[in-house]
């Protein structure tokens, strides 16, 4: 059957019928950012707060606690033993695991191992998921099972009776929290027009950054007990299966690589019947590789197995794609080592860590108002080669100086820009790693990307434990190579979401005539 027969409904040919993109349809019919894509943009970007839960819980979870001399007279015996020593945790063994698994001296090292093994669980999961969700699970079926796997190992690791129990549910809750984030920020993107995708995008990041701030109250209301902590913040993830999710459509970008013309179709009108407006009765939907009825074309034949889905290795055999696809895991790697670095590094600053976490949560809003409003200004490459040099600077400005007095706040302060400049340009990639792919191997891409920062996240806390001044060298470092390698990568403002591998192999073509 030839492809316009498949995407006109199968009833008779493309005969009268405009045939147009889902981006033009958007743009001219629908509606770019109108109602429907509003309250589907907030249900959807939703799950970054149940992100934020289950990655950054760690950090009050596996804190370590002050301990006090039990005796009362300074006469404790060495600290490392513990409780045998006379020592004991202020707020009891239960406050965290590191008191009531005694993860301090000699076991420290475990603290930094299991978190290393949840991002290497995201690393996995991003990309066992980033594929699903681009073949048969779909965007929604794909953050659908991701959310209830993350309820389900977050509550049971709650009830871990040792460490090593504790480490592998982490690492299955890792596999399923790292897909969270992904399938989310292109589930809410792609219903959204070419001229309000970019602001859009960088909005969901206020979720993530609203769920640590979350977490922080969370915390502090649940300071003596890990478990309940657990369970406190997996809970969330399961109600919005239930409560949110059946709210939510799929992708129509999706189900048009899928072949499903019609129920395409019917999303984009329903999202114009919402925003007020109505796509014609002669209106039907095109992949961005095909001709166009009413040029005389005729249309050509599509091989739709090769159309509908693809995985990493199409994205591989185009020296294209290949070539945008390393640029963006080296560079999505070394954000993410800077990223969580310096939010994990707040165990190190020696300040209440609820305020600690909450200020930093705080911090990163400005730097995602400000990208957002410079976007579609200054366009996705300028701006990540500037924030990247910006926090680069600073964090090596910051491995010149001590941490003692008062030039300990100037250092801090230097951190602070490091995070803004980092969160701006670590959340702008997602955008910009979206656009650089089409649609038929986005989640794929996306997928090989996150797992290059689920790598970088589990550098992270190896870095953090070098010292002082090591880590925000390193850290600056990161920055420079990450900004100076962004030049290499093609500006993607104001040009279409391609749907197909061959539609964008067409476009840049037409691009270099």
């Amino acid at each position: 059957m030839s492809t316009e027969a498949l995407l006109a409904g199968g009833g008779g040919g493309g005969e009268g019928r405009r045939r147009v993109s889902i981006d033009d349809a958007l743009a001219w019919h629908a509606g770019e950012f109108g109602r429907w894509q509003l309250r589907h943009f907030v249900l959807v970007s939703s799950a970054w707060l149940l992100e934020a839960l289950h990655t950054m819980v760690i950090i009050f979870a596996d804190r370590e606690p002050a301990m006090v001399c039990a005796a009362g007279d300074g006469r404790c015996g060495d600290r490392c033993a513990g409780p045998a020593a006379g020592w004991e945790w202020a707020g009891g063994h239960a406050s965290s695991t590191v008191a009531e698994w005694g993860l301090v001296c000699g076991e420290r090292y475990k603290v930094g191992l299991v978190q290393a093994i949840f991002f290497a669980g995201c690393m996995i999961g991003a990309g066992v998921f980033g594929h699903l969700s681009d073949s048969f699970l779909g965007r929604k079926g794909s953050l659908q099972v991701v959310c209830v796997l993350n309820g389900v190992f977050g509550v049971l690791t709650a009830f871990a009776p040792n460490y090593w129990a504790y480490a592998a549910l982490r690492l299955l809750t890792g596999f399923s929290a790292g897909s969270v984030g992904l399938c989310s920020f292109v589930l809410a993107t792609e219903p959204v027009g070419p001229s309000r995708r970019g602001a859009a995008g960088m909005s969901t990041f206020y979720f993530f950054s609203g769920g640590i701030a979350a977490l922080s109250g969370i915390a502090a209301l649940f300071p003596s007990s890990w478990r309940a902590l657990y369970v406190v913040t997996s809970i969330p993830s399961l109600v919005f299966v239930v409560a949110v999710l059946p709210f939510v459509s799929e992708s129509p970008r999706w189900y048009l690589v899928r072949r499903r013309a019609g129920d395409a179709l019917r999303v984009v009108r329903a999202i114009a019947s919402c925003n007020g407006r109505s796509i014609p009765v002669d209106v039907t939907l095109k992949l961005d590789d095909e001709g166009d009825d009413d040029a005389g074309g005729g249309g050509k034949e599509v091989d739709s197995s090769a159309s509908a889905s693809g995985s990493i290795i199409d994205v591989f055999r185009s020296r294209t794609t290949r070539f945008r696809l390393v640029l963006s895991v080296v560079i999505n790697l070394l954000a993410s080592v800077v990223y969580y670095g310096l939010s994990l590094n707040v165990v190190n600053l020696k300040t209440n860590l609820y305020i600690s976490v909450l200020v930093n949560s705080l911090a990163e809003m400005p730097a995602y108002l400000l990208t957002a409003l410079l976007l579609d200004r200054f366009g996705r490459k300028p701006l990540a080669i500037g924030t990247m040099l910006l926090s680069g600077i600073f964090c090596s400005a910051g491995s010149f100086i001590a941490g003692a007095g008062a030039m300990r706040v100037a250092r801090l302060a230097c951190g602070v820009v490091g995070i803004f400049g980092m969160a701006a340009t670590y959340n702008l990639l997602f955008i910009y790693t979206a656009e650089l792919f089409p649609t038929a191997v986005r989640n794929a891409a996306l997928g090989c990307t996150s797992q290059a920062s689920q790598m970088g996240a589990i550098l992270a806390p190896l870095v953090v434990v070098l010292g002082e001044r090591v880590p925000f060298a390193l850290f600056g470092v990161s920055g420079l190579i990450g900004g100076f390698l962004v030049f290499c990568l093609p500006e993607t403002m104001n040009k279409p979401m391609y749907d197909t591998m061959a539609g964008l192999e067409e476009g840049e073509k037409s691009l270099l005539k």
